[in-house]
């Protein structure tokens, strides 16, 4: 037998990069953790502590601390190992990827909605996307995934579906009614087409739906996606305009037939399906998709003189505001983009009020971007404060027990969207509110 004495030297010359090796990784783990740390006390001393959408739920107790989920999350910052365990450390980052929960070897991720603070309402839709009424289904927004590349995979899985559902059986006019031509509705219709089902797809407003309603220049995110019969889409970055353009080059190309300025009214039961009426016309169908967005019906304040012809729920051309005085009413990425964009006109005077006291629902660019326009004069910023009463040339708001009086030109309320929860009731779909589950 071979043996092999090793001298102390010996032993050391061995040992010494091993221990420098082992000394530069803890090293590095404690001053990742510190960040992780700092990053979240950081969210919670500014009470940015409330995701906006779905969110990653992580189990300490499977969890390892390999760091697969940081490594994965295309934002960056949103995740972080505190203690040896992965944890949300920048909650308002997050806007639902869902890449965290893919690249976790141990299955400790779920995806959530809503936190134990604040419930989300959420259609009751099964894995295929169908809710508890057979043959509807819903895709995208309105199921709670307004990221875009997510609802353009959600249309386009959901088409199959219906697909599978329409296969072999008895159907009146149509198979499938699609409801909404926003990226879900649009990916399911080119599925739709692709899958050689007779199809009728509505929109009550213009192509895109909720992105249609952008303000101008918005910087879209995305990532690769597929899209039916088009094929592998490789934005990173695209704007608003560009993206619909796209959209617009695809219709032309594919052929896709959709019914603008028609409104869904009612779903009504019938045999072999249902019977879709519209502001227009009826359609008797197999399937209904409800591809439509959360924000349809803007949510109001309720305070006297909202009804003035100087109030309105979204921006459009921050143009049509030079030389006014102007409200911007809300705290996320909506209202911080109307704000900046109006403060870009020369001659405008800006105000943007938040009943809270941090913009918790914007991702940190418009945060920063807030804070800067701030910081330059040309935002008045105003946290902590609500609308009392709009008059015709003023506003009144309260901030801590004072009343503050605004001149005033025009005032955008951007504080979301009402869920369409009567019109699914009637149909008979389930709702349900989400306290992180």
């Amino acid at each position: 037998m071979l043996c092999i004495q090793m001298t102390e030297p010996g032993l050391i010359l061995y040992a010494l990069p091993m221990l420098l090796i082992w000394a530069g990784y803890t090293g590095l783990r404690v001053l990742r953790q510190r960040r992780a740390r700092a990053l979240r006390d950081e969210a919670v001393a500014t009470g940015l502590v409330q995701p906006a959408s779905l969110h990653p739920a992580i189990d300490r107790n499977v969890c390892i601390g390999c760091r697969s989920c940081i490594s994965a999350c295309p934002e960056k910052d949103v995740l972080g190992v505190i203690e040896d365990k992965a944890e949300l450390v920048n909650p308002t980052h997050c806007i639902g990827h869902g890449a965290c929960k893919t690249a976790c070897p141990m299955h400790a991720i779920r995806l959530v909605f809503g936190t134990a603070e604040r419930g989300i309402d959420i259609p009751l839709v099964s894995p295929d996307f169908e809710t508890n009424v057979p043959g509807i289904y819903i895709a995208g927004e309105l199921g709670g995934m307004g990221l875009i590349r997510n609802a353009i995979e959600q249309g386009r899985q959901a088409m199959e579906s219906v697909t599978r559902a329409c296969k072999g059986t008895a159907h009146s006019d149509l198979d499938v009614v699609i409801v909404g031509a926003g990226p879900a509705g649009l990916s399911a219709s080119l599925a739709a087409k692709q899958n050689g089902l007779r199809h009728a797809t509505i929109e009550q407003d213009s192509l895109g739906g909720t992105v249609a309603h952008f303000p101008r220049g918005k910087i879209v995110m995305t990532a690769p996606v597929d899209l039916p019969i088009i094929g592998k889409l490789g934005f990173r970055e695209i704007s608003k305009e560009a993206l619909l353009e796209f959209w617009e080059e695809v219709i032309r190309k594919t052929g896709v037939q959709i019914n603008f300025n028609e409104r869904i009214e009612a779903i009504h039961p019938v045999a072999q399906g249902f019977e879709v009426r519209t502001t227009r016309t009826s359609y008797r169908t197999r399937c209904v998709l409800l591809a439509i967005g959360r924000r349809g019906t803007p949510r109001q304040l309720g305070v006297p003189g909202e009804d003035s012809g100087k109030v309105v729920y979204r921006m459009i051309d921050p143009r049509q505001y030079a030389q006014q005085k102007v409200l911007v009413v809300g705290g996320g990425d909506s209202a911080i983009e109307a704000a900046a964009g109006i403060a870009a006109i020369p001659g405008t005077e800006v105000t943007i009020s938040y009943r809270s006291d941090a913009f918790s629902r914007a991702k940190e660019k418009n945060r920063q971007l807030a804070a800067e326009l701030e910081n330059t004069g040309r935002l008045n910023v105003l946290l902590g404060s609500t609308v009392k009463e709009i008059h015709g040339d003023s506003v009144d708001l309260e901030q801590q027990g004072k009343t503050i009086h605004l001149q005033n030109d025009a005032v955008i309320i951007c504080a979301g969207g009402v869920l369409p929860t009567p019109f699914l009731r009637a149909t008979g779909i389930e709702v349900e509110t989400r306290y992180g589950t």
